[in-house]
């Protein structure tokens, strides 16, 4: 899988790669769905959500740049997949996840792998976990509309989020925020399932600029 599907397409650091060849993705993939684990597709976890594909995971984390002993923010912890790769290459991992049935399941999966540096809090992710920031890196598995105002305040001077933005079509963005303020880029196309709770809410409203305040 990680030969074929994500060192080919171009995802070169060597931490990522092993981290990837480390996670078992069967673990983290219901049953039904098992012989399909290593397929470079999304695949449904139960409650309208999803894994996302081995290769996004991949892109995603490179681009999170995680370097060993950060703090880490994962929004959307799903069946704890990401927050497994994140684990292998961080210190600590915190993980909110919206839909309680599945952050139980996941922080039960988590640590009966052995993830002790893995954090799973059910709710909702829009405005982080401020009582645990400054983060040195934040991964988005969910689409907002925008990016939620309070990740980006809890990013650290040097850090990076990473997120799926957008309504119909999404990009995969990359923050960074540096000594002058906050920089931004695009990526590539991708399609998440939306962010729910206040993201929701929110929908609608229109994109506007990322900018310090």
């Amino acid at each position: 899988m990680v030969a074929t599907q994500i060192e080919a397409r171009g995802v070169r650091d060597a931490r990522v790669l092993d981290a990837m060849r480390r996670v078992e993705r069967h673990r983290f993939v219901p049953e039904p769905e098992g012989g399909h684990a290593y397929e470079d597709r999304p695949l449904g976890i139960g409650h309208g959500q999803t894994i996302s594909q081995p290769y996004i995971v991949a892109v995603m984390t490179e681009a999170a740049r995680v370097r060993p002993g950060a703090r880490v923010l994962e929004i959307g912890t799903g069946s704890g997949y990401q927050a497994a790769v994140l684990a292998e290459l961080a210190g600590e991992v915190d993980t909110i996840e919206f839909v309680e049935p599945l952050a139980r399941e996941a922080a039960a999966r988590l640590a009966a792998l052995g993830y002790r540096n893995v954090n799973v809090r059910a709710g909702d992710g829009y405005r982080g976990w401020p009582e645990r920031a400054p983060f040195d890196a934040i991964v988005v598995t969910a689409a907002p509309p925008e990016i939620p105002r309070p990740l980006l305040d809890q990013l650290a001077v040097g850090g990076r989020l990473v997120a799926p933005v957008g309504e119909g079509e999404q990009e995969l963005v990359v923050v960074e925020r540096t000594a002058a303020g906050l920089t931004t880029r695009n990526l590539l196309p991708v399609r998440f399932v939306p962010m729910t709770g206040e993201a929701q809410q929110r929908r609608g409203a229109g994109r506007r600029p990322i900018h310090d305040q």
